[in-house]
């Protein structure tokens, strides 16, 4: 029986701000991670982390300690046996859910630990995430999700029956996935900080590798935003996808404005076109921008936001995101939510780590959950994955399937090092 009998978290920040790298309409920060190691009495370390933008994340890492005390203790078996407990001992902890409840930076370090449980737990049974939530039993998935606050939306019952139904044509489908990777889209092209000849020469290049599917950030003065989208375009053709994302800086009337504008470039979507949590807003874009999708979800606070913008028609494209919310078993609600309203799922990667995490997410939601590629991309940014011992890998734009035991989450000692804040070299 393995014991968890510590929680170490460290603040680990990447100095990505001066090259303009993630840089959007809202955001010019330094990718970082909320990274939370596990020790065992077996010796195994459990490691997850949750992504911020540089300054606060010392208070996801204060939100991790004081979280600490529910994880250190819990036996391995007992997690297994009852997921659901364990989850609600974090997230409806009877002090710490006034920070929340389930929002903020308490539920981004519930994450980080809830994830380090999972890597631990596929760890120890020798398979990478996606291969251990893909063979575990209808029963043990659903045990896994809270439908708390989203059952008049989809219940345990419908759950099961999305899950059965997924097991039809798995391996045919896992086939699939070893022979030729699972679609992706990559975002290094269009960051916002970029000059246009970086641009045009990251996108030229891009599509020399491959990528067929691109994203430029969009939200700035709209003569830019239209010169920059007029460089892309002129170099990927008609017929490769291009995808727009204005990270929340738009109002509503002025998001349908813009895209007004924008239109003449054939966005395939509009990402976070207004502020994360007006649902109505986002409806009103949807049937305005419509045949663009809207597409958002990565700052979802948590399932039951998701929840109500299905319900509310508001998204074509649902983009979960491995670390906003309280780790794999509330992205595992979202994927059936989105199943249940038949809305495709491309996973939110920009981020230091995020790309290795939401590739077994992906994986997994195909081979049980949304059994289709149609419609489904996984993003990809081309920064920080050599901090990683099981960086992703990608060939002809398409993400390779991870082979290694765990959730692919562990940093190398030696960029942990590097990169801690204050203190370490990259910073002092």
């Amino acid at each position: 029986m393995t014991t968890i009998t510590g929680v170490e978290v460290h603040d680990v920040r990447f100095p990505t701000a001066a090259a303009g790298d993630g840089s959007d309409s809202i955001n010019r920060g330094d990718y970082s991670a909320t990274y939370v190691e596990l020790s065992t009495d077996e010796g195994v370390t459990g490691t997850g982390f949750t992504f911020t933008n540089g300054q606060g994340n010392e208070i996801t890492c204060a939100c991790v300690r004081a979280l600490a005390p529910q994880v250190v203790g819990l036996s391995m078996d007992a997690f297994a046996a009852e997921p659901l407990a364990f989850l609600r001992s974090l997230t409806a902890h009877p002090q710490l859910r006034w920070l929340g409840p389930e929002k903020g930076a308490l539920h981004m370090a519930t994450g980080a630990l809830v994830n380090a449980v999972w890597d631990l737990r596929a760890k120890l049974a020798g398979r990478p995430m996606w291969e251990l939530l893909a063979l575990l039993p209808t029963d043990e998935l659903v045990s896994c999700v809270d439908f708390r606050h989203i059952d008049d939306a989809l219940t345990p019952a419908e759950a099961a029956a999305i899950l059965d139904k997924g097991r039809v044509g798995f391996e045919d489908r896992l086939a699939t996935l070893r022979s030729d990777g699972f679609p992706s889209y990559t975002t290094s092209v269009g960051w916002l900080g970029y000059p246009d000849d970086k641009v045009r020469e990251l996108t030229r290049a891009a599509y020399a590798e491959g990528w067929r599917a691109m994203k430029m950030k969009v939200g700035g003065p709209v003569e830019d935003d239209v010169r920059r989208a007029r460089i892309i375009r002129s170099e990927i053709g008609p017929d490769a996808l291009l995808m727009m994302d204005a990270n929340q800086i738009w109002g509503v009337d002025e998001a349908i404005a813009t895209m007004a504008r924008l239109a003449e470039f054939d966005p395939y979507w509009i990402e976070e076109p207004t502020h994360p949590d007006d649902v109505l807003g986002h409806a009103r874009v949807q049937r305005a921008v419509a045949p663009v999708r809207v597409a958002t979800g990565e700052v979802a606070a948590n399932r039951v936001i998701v929840k109500q913008l299905l319900q509310a028609e508001a998204i074509g494209v649902l983009q979960v995101d491995a670390c906003r919310v309280a780790g794999i078993p509330e992205v595992l609600a979202e994927l059936l939510l989105a199943a249940k309203f038949g809305v495709p799922v491309c996973p939110h990667a920009g981020g230091v780590g995020l790309c290795e995490l939401v590739q077994h997410l992906a994986i997994f939601d195909y081979l049980r959950v949304g059994t289709s590629l149609d419609g489904r991309m996984v993003e990809y940014v081309d920064h920080l994955h050599e901090h990683f011992a099981d960086p992703v890998r990608t060939r002809d734009g398409r993400y390779l399937v991870p082979e290694r035991p765990g959730y692919s989450s562990d940093m190398l000692p030696a960029s942990i090092a590097e990169f801690s804040f204050p203190d370490g070299p990259a910073w002092s």
